[in-house]
């Protein structure tokens, strides 16, 4: 199924950033399963970012759909709230979602949506904005918004890796990392990296708002070996055209995959092997 987490950087100032973090498998009932599936996406043209868990090849089809609709501006103005690019992003996935073959609907099917306000102060309590639209066979379609804490803290979990990452979760609410970003991206390495489930799995993928800018694609470094959106990247020079971050959320250097002399380090007091 998934492993999908949404949450809030918060530092001195206030809300400094906004992430979206997934798994990479997909499975095919109990036959099968492959770790090279894209689960999160950014707007280059705007400050959104979206994630997904359910039926797959819906909502890696519609949203690559909708990223690109929005960037060319034919989905929302550029100066709609959050609530109003959230509104409009809803509407076309569920447009779209009548003429999806109902033999294939699956039974469930979570986007996760995350944006930044450009009408808002850039301190402002109101800046970030996440909120989910879910369907269920049983029940269609319904949403809702993530209560935003006055400290880093995830929002929304989904997925059926949920329990156990919220299980482990609490180990982590209790350390010297609490209610830092560091402490939820450890958290969800952690989980990922000895997760039961056996539909959760692959490496880790992220996306970001900050303050200021449109999204970005972290790429991921594990076990000495690079990745972005669960892809292995190799035979290439120009490494740093990204920004890359390990297991410990610390900052890397592309080319020698190690953390950056001046960058902070982020040590991990629950799991520090």
């Amino acid at each position: 199924m998934t492993l999908l987490l949404s949450w809030l950087g918060v530092d001195s100032r206030g809300p400094a950033s906004i992430y979206i973090a997934s798994d990479s498998r997909i499975s095919w009932g109990n036959s099968c399963t492959w770790d090279y599936g894209r689960k999160v996406f950014g707007f280059k043209n705007h400050p959104d970012i979206l994630g997904y868990c359910g039926n797959v090849l819906f909502a890696s089809q519609v949203l690559s759909q909708i990223i690109d609709i929005g960037d060319e501006g034919l989905l929302f103005d550029s100066k709609a709230s959050c609530k109003e690019k959230f509104e409009a992003i809803k509407e076309k996935i569920i447009q779209i979602f009548k003429f999806y073959p109902d033999n294939i609907k699956g039974d469930s099917l979570v986007i996760l949506h995350a944006s930044r306000d450009s009408n808002v102060s850039k301190y402002s309590k109101q800046l970030f904005f996440c909120h989910k639209i879910e369907w269920e066979r049983s029940k269609g379609w319904s949403g809702k918004p993530a209560k935003f804490n006055d400290y880093s803290d995830t929002l929304l979990v989904l997925g059926s890796g949920k329990n156990e990452f919220l299980k482990k979760f609490k180990e982590y609410q209790k350390s010297k990392n609490q209610k830092t970003s560091r402490a939820v991206f450890h958290c969800f390495c952690d989980t990922l990296s000895s997760i039961k489930d056996k539909y959760c799995g692959g490496v880790p993928q992220l996306v970001d708002l900050y303050r200021i800018g449109n999204s970005k694609n972290f790429g991921i470094i594990k076990s000495k070996k690079r990745y972005l959106l669960g892809v292995n990247i190799t035979n290439l020079t120009n490494f740093n055209n990204i920004e890359w971050r390990n297991e410990l959320f610390e900052v890397c250097d592309g080319n020698t995959m190690e953390r950056f002399p001046e960058a902070q380090k982020q040590p991990n007091p629950v799991n520090s092997q």
